[in-house]
């Protein structure tokens, strides 16, 4: 996590906290991300009827950004986004990820999954990694674009990306001042999570293209850090939690390939051939020749 999205420490008095009930309920979720327990109902219930009696109305952004931030980087955020939707405090704070609950997506075993309750599991994985926190957040909002697509396609999302995406991440993000690194990673996903996820059915020249395309050779870390996002992505659909991700280990190898590529001899037109031939012998593949 960088210097400038590191929490504050825990330093506010016993009587600020009393004197704004809107920082005891954010508060008191952000602890709960790193308690073993959640809230007790007593809490909950006051916590419910201070947001109600709409104390979270001017709150100062930072200050909300700063308990996000301080839950996002605990060690089970789904613990503070549970306690924040129980209150009703995530649909006045976050309403683009308040609606994913109840939307329908499609999945394996079951056929569809909750996409507000994966989001949860996805925030947990990526802490259970201990992931930087831009993946944190990435996998807080990269799929804001989904809460109100067309009923008559569900559980399948059609133009979500850039159409409702996009415009989402970039408004919550602009709400808070989000740091530039989480901004652009979680709007990389938002456009490539769902490809990386279907990397096994492309070709070498659609693999090459896709690592040219997220700048996998020019930003290596955030390459990884899409990867790591994909990879809780994948685990926290049911049954998965402890599978490897071959997606990721294959895209990995892909780029390998891609670097062992002499540049310096190839014409920069040909250079994108080349390295999906390398791509194609190092996935040792014929499907993916062509």
């Amino acid at each position: 996590m960088s210097a400038n999205l590191t929490p504050g420490p825990f330093g506010t008095s016993f009587t600020d906290l009393l004197a704004s009930p809107a920082l005891t309920v954010l508060r008191m979720a952000a602890l709960a991300a790193s308690q073993d327990d959640g809230i007790d109902e007593d809490s909950l219930d006051l916590m419910y009827e201070q947001v109600a009696a709409g104390v979270l109305a001017d709150l100062a952004p930072e200050i909300i950004w700063r308990e996000l931030a301080r839950g996002l980087s605990a060690r089970a955020p789904s613990r503070m986004l549970r306690a924040l939707r129980e209150c009703d405090a995530l649909a006045v704070l976050l309403p683009e990820v308040d609606a994913l609950f109840g939307v329908p997506q499609i999945a394996d075993d079951p056929d569809q999954v909750d996409i507000g309750e994966h989001l949860l599991r996805t925030v947990d994985e990526a802490a259970r990694r201990e992931a930087p926190f831009a993946v944190r957040y990435a996998a807080l909002v990269f799929n804001v674009g989904k809460s109100d697509s067309p009923r008559e396609h569900l559980p399948v999302h059609y133009r979500q990306v850039l159409a409702r995406g996009v415009p989402r991440i970039e408004a919550i993000s602009a709400r808070f001042g989000v740091p530039d690194d989480c901004l652009d990673l979680a709007l990389l996903a938002n456009a490539e999570c769902e490809r990386v996820h279907r990397a096994a059915e492309m070709r070498a020249g659609s693999i090459t293209a896709m690592l040219e395309r997220v700048d996998a050779f020019g930003q290596p870390e955030r390459f990884e850090q899409l990867m790591t996002l994909c990879t809780c992505d994948f685990r926290a659909y049911p049954g998965r939690a402890s599978r490897p991700y071959p997606k990721a280990a294959m895209l990995r190898a892909a780029l390998s390939a891609c670097r062992g590529v002499d540049e310096a001899a190839i014409a920069t037109d040909a250079l994108l051939e080349a390295r999906a031939q390398a791509v194609a012998a190092a996935l040792q593949s014929r499907r993916w020749e062509a």
